[in-house]
């Protein structure tokens, strides 16, 4: 009954703003000073939107900005409350979350990632999940051990 005291356009409205969670992995979140940092940022710019949004006199378009700050505050404080810091490699003997290892493919390409926390992974950007299958084969390894994935081998030639 009381939708049909409602305007439609409300229903609606509120219906598109009922935004599902972010998906929050099952993995231990495993996170560098720097994806620490990231986090933080991203929190404070939630903030910031959300509280933008806020401010809007129109209902609708108040729930329709404020859904996705409202959604990535949610899952940005989770992701903070559950962050383990993790420290910077002692040793560049093996690769290990944190480090930046640099491969060859058989196909000749060479490539260099770091191993970071699933929020700051971004292979375009050069550093990949530590859940990721490449960097599980790697963790663990040393310059000139070779792992195969997907029928393809890895040379790792360094280590920093």
């Amino acid at each position: 009954m009381a939708v049909a005291f409602t305007k439609e356009e409300s229903f609606e409205t509120a219906s598109e703003t009922l935004l599902p969670d972010r998906p929050v992995s099952p993995h231990p979140n495993l996170v560098t000073e720097a994806g620490l940092k990231a986090l933080e940022l991203q929190l404070q710019q939630a903030r910031e939107a959300y509280d933008a949004a806020s401010t809007i006199e129109d209902v609708n378009e108040r729930r329709r900005q404020a859904a996705n700050p409202l959604r990535d505050l949610r899952y940005v404080k989770a992701r903070l409350g559950t962050a383990q810091i993790m420290p910077q490699p002692t040793s560049n003997d093996t690769v290990a979350f944190g480090s930046t290892v640099t491969f060859r493919r058989d196909d000749g390409r060479v490539q260099t990632y770091r191993i970071v926390g699933e929020d700051e992974a971004d292979p375009k950007a050069g550093s990949i999940s530590y859940v990721s299958p490449v960097a599980r084969l790697l963790m663990g390894k040393a310059v000139g051990d070779v792992v195969e994935t997907g029928g393809q081998e890895l040379e790792i030639i360094a280590i920093v």
